[in-house]
């Protein structure tokens, strides 16, 4: 695991940028640095080491010095991958998974997809080719590792400039100023992260999860391909055969994540997914006649998993540690964790995950845990909804429009909502469910018209996803989660919040193995018996915890609305001290927010907590204070 950063020109600009760039995300990679500068550009990596500790040294070069490579990440099936290489003719200097990137690439880079499809893992990575003078980003098939790039010039014809890890490399360099993308903040307050590929920061874009760049050293032009994305399969209709497959694929993903020359942990939530996940570690030490896992996991004062996260690890012997979290705790760290974050993110669970991180990075270097067991698997209660919703939707026509009529009574009475919202079309109504501020109350919100809406994940997939508007609603929530809340939230969370303790985490679900399984389970089979992820449930059937098992999701929750009641002064003082958001929002606005929360009149804690990140962010970036 490592930081990587690179930036394009001549020697005179990159010489002194490029040490800088590397410094300034030391927190990803403490153990080893490296750099190169070429004629063209200059890049380097800060690495944190995992595998083959003595000789993973980065840039590390081919034997021919004709290809190089800065790599942040870990290729899990690398060994394999080497001994086909092996037996190809191709040769070895170290034991590291980097080089059998570099070797690999070199074997297949006439076939660029091909070989990036290769790789089972998680990574952002550069290689610089010198015989054709282009460097080649990439970006593993969830967006587990993140990986930004520049560009300056005209639109139709940009230039990269610098790319990086962190965007925090990229805003060192002289050349640029930074601005606020207005696009990415009108998203921003309706789904607490930003889905564009453009940043916060005007100018600067993420490279997608799943997709290469091409980048020409002559004149720093770029080029963007897709190699992967998630295609549902025939069905897999078997249900006995379905469930072992299910069973043998997450016992093999486990089993290539614990690779690694250093200690390995797991996260600990009350639920199902990781239960699972550290179920299969345990099993595996305790074959290998290893000492017990450690686990860990976090809890507050009026909401904790402790008990849930207890019952899995007393079942299983492992060696437990819980983290306690207080208020003042909570808010002394706010200002740090929107500085790791570049953009602002407004996941409450985020701070929870800093703090279990900051514990387990004491006592391992690699953690494993669950994310994306819910994307995969069909984990979200909201996927089963369409199934209920089309015993209205399969009335006879003159039944469906009365039940319509009724919706839209003005007065409230039981069954309004379900009717309602089995009369709203799928773009609308799945959008309510994540929405913070819907379009009326952002136009309230801001002080300025906005001269455009927030993005529509399903109008935005159906351009990419040819059936898309034909797949049942539950797939279509299914691709709206991966491509948006999953890499935009939950993945970028994961990664910041343990890599600012220099802490790796590994997450065996979003796995190409596991992923090619989870495209051929039928519907049928994942929303079944009143639940969801049936099928991974009755995989592990008597390996976990039986009210494990049954437990709906949980996930490090915190007790924000709960604080916000009690010292409500404390926890919007950022808010009220910006000076920036009372330009952009009508503060009588926010404080009618903070107001109605604080009597109890509506849970108002995610729009304020969204506003809360907001202005920390721009205080870290822009003010240098808060």
């Amino acid at each position: 695991m490592c930081g990587i950063a690179g930036v394009l020109g001549g020697p005179e600009r990159t010489t002194p940028l490029i040490g800088p760039m590397l410094d300034v995300i030391t927190h990803r990679g403490p153990d080893d640095f490296g750099e190169y500068v070429a004629d063209r550009f200059a890049f380097g990596m800060r690495r944190l080491s995992i595998i083959d500790l003595a000789g993973g040294h980065q840039p590390m070069w081919s034997a021919d010095d004709s290809v190089g490579i800065v790599f942040n990440g870990e290729i899990y099936n690398y060994r394999e991958l080497r001994t086909e290489l092996s037996s190809a003719g191709r040769s070895f200097q170290t034991h590291s998974d980097t080089e059998t990137i570099l070797v690999g690439y070199q074997a297949g880079r006439d076939d660029l997809p091909a070989f990036f499809r290769s790789l089972r893992g998680m990574f952002g990575l550069c290689l610089y080719d010198v015989e054709r003078q282009v460097l080649v980003l990439a970006r593993d098939p969830f967006g587990i590792k993140p990986l930004y790039y520049r560009l300056d010039g005209n639109a139709a014809h940009p230039r990269v400039r610098s790319f990086g890890s962190e965007i925090k490399s990229l805003l060192l360099d002289p050349e640029y100023t930074p601005a606020v993308n207005d696009e990415a903040l009108l998203n921003y307050l309706s789904f607490q992260f930003n889905p564009l590929a453009e940043t916060f920061f005007a100018g600067i874009h993420r490279l997608d999860p799943g997709c290469y760049a091409v980048i020409s050293l002559a004149d720093g032009s770029i080029t963007v391909d897709r190699y992967w994305r998630y295609e549902f399969a025939e069905p897999w209709e078997d249900e006995h055969a379905l469930t072992a497959g299910v069973r043998e694929c997450l016992e093999d993903s486990v089993a290539h994540h614990v690779i690694a020359d250093v200690p390995v942990g797991a996260f600990l939530s009350g639920g199902i997914d990781s239960a699972i996940t550290v179920t299969l570690v345990q099993e595996q030490r305790r074959a290998l006649g290893q000492e017990p896992v450690k686990t860990f996991t976090v809890g507050f004062d009026a909401v904790s998993e402790h008990a849930q996260a207890r019952e899995v690890a007393d079942r299983l012997g492992t060696d437990h540690h819980e983290v306690h979290v207080d208020l003042h705790e909570y808010l002394e760290v706010l200002p740090q964790i929107a500085w790791y974050f570049d953009e602002p993110v407004a996941d409450p669970s985020a701070v929870s995950l800093y703090f279990v991180a900051r514990a387990a990075r004491e006592e391992v270097k690699v953690v494993l845990s669950g994310e994306g067991a819910d994307e995969l698997f069909g984990g979200y209660r909201i996927y089963r909804e369409p199934m209920d919703l089309d015993r209205i939707r399969d009335l006879p026509r003159p039944l469906r429009a009365a039940s319509d009529r009724l919706s839209r009574l003005p007065r409230s009475f039981p069954g309004r909502n379900y009717l309602r919202r089995a009369a709203t079309a799928f773009n609308e109504r799945y959008i309510g469910n994540a929405y913070v501020f819907r379009p009326s109350e952002v136009r309230r919100l801001l002080r300025s018209t906005p001269n455009t809406e927030h993005v529509r994940p399903g109008v935005e997939l159906a351009q990419i996803y040819p059936g898309f508007d034909e797949l049942p609603e539950s797939r279509r929530m299914q691709l709206v989660d991966m491509h948006f809340w999953l890499r935009g939230d939950i993945l970028a969370k994961a990664d910041r919040m343990t890599m600012a303790h220099s802490l790796e985490l590994r997450v065996p679900y979003l796995d190409p193995e596991v992923a090619a399984l989870s495209e051929r389970i039928p519907d049928r089979l994942k929303y079944r018996d009143g639940t969801t992820k049936w099928v991974l449930r009755r995989a592990f059937r008597g390996r976990v915890p039986e009210a494990t098992e049954h437990r709906d999701k949980l996930g490090f929750p915190t007790p924000l609305g709960t604080w916000l009641r009690q010292d409500p002064d404390a926890v919007v003082a950022p808010i009220r001290a910006s000076t920036w958001l009372a330009e952009v929002v009508d503060m009588q606005v926010v404080e009618s927010l903070i107001a109605d929360h604080v009597a109890g009149r509506a849970d108002n804690s995610r729009r304020i907590f969204v506003l809360l990140m907001l202005a920390l962010w721009h205080g870290q970036f822009f003010s240098g204070k808060v």
